[in-house]
């Protein structure tokens, strides 16, 4: 039994595992059924237990929840950027789901703190086979680069992506739609030339439309672009 088992296995809620499973059927692994709040307290309540997380990281998992554990606790590492990496790195393999894929992703302001060597360790892992690390990059973007002097290096990674694949083009399209949200002028160009794959176009616009943030005008003419 791994260290967090038997806790994990306490919060666990029958209707939610079944609702767990359908949101991420993906997933190869066991579902207890822990609240996504419960396993945020439960890995904050012990960010500071370095040996404790080390132990954790270091042991084989059986169930989704542990692994979902995995990726918060990544984020706690008060480590040298290298070596967090490192276990990030031997983590990405095990990402089988967009949920924990994307929470992994967001918890990373440890290495956030490095932006150019996060920045290159993305454009590295974009160049993955396998569809969950390269939706991880894609987030990865999405939580830490939405800003004028990336846009170029996020178009060209775009425009890499291996084409159909669900789960890329719809983190694709959500790293867009946040671009055109935070910089409109500098990303609608883009959406104007109507180059994009046409899902990627097409949800691109649909989450962008969706924001409070942008302009009824804006709204209306984004729905034009539609392809």
């Amino acid at each position: 039994m791994g260290i967090y088992t038997e806790e994990l296995k306490k919060l666990f809620d029958e209707p939610y595992a079944a609702f767990t499973r359908k949101l991420v059927p993906d997933t190869r692994y066991p579902v207890l059924g822990v609240r996504v709040p419960a396993m945020k307290s439960l890995a904050k309540s012990d960010k500071s237990n370095e040996k404790k997380i080390k132990a954790f990281l270091s042991e084989k998992h059986r169930y989704y929840e542990e692994f979902f554990l995995h990726g918060l606790f990544l984020g706690y590492l008060d480590d040298e950027y290298e070596n967090v990496s490192r276990e990030l790195n031997e983590f990405l393999p095990y990402i089988d789901n967009w949920a924990i894929c994307d929470s992994t992703a967001a918890n990373l302001k440890n290495m956030a703190k490095h932006p150019e060597k996060l920045f290159s360790e993305v454009k590295r892992i974009l160049n993955s086979d396998h569809v969950y690390t390269v939706r991880f990059a894609l987030v990865l973007l999405l939580d830490y680069f939405v800003k004028a002097e990336y846009f170029n290096e996020v178009k060209k990674a775009v425009f890499s992506l291996p084409a159909g694949e669900y789960y890329i083009d719809m983190a694709a399209s959500w790293l867009l739609s946040v671009w055109l949200v935070k910089e409109y002028d500098l990303t609608s160009p883009l959406i104007e030339k109507k180059i994009l794959p046409k899902f990627i176009q097409n949800k691109t616009i649909q989450k962008a439309v969706e924001s409070f943030r942008i302009s009824d005008d804006k709204k209306s003419y984004l729905k034009t672009l539609k392809i």
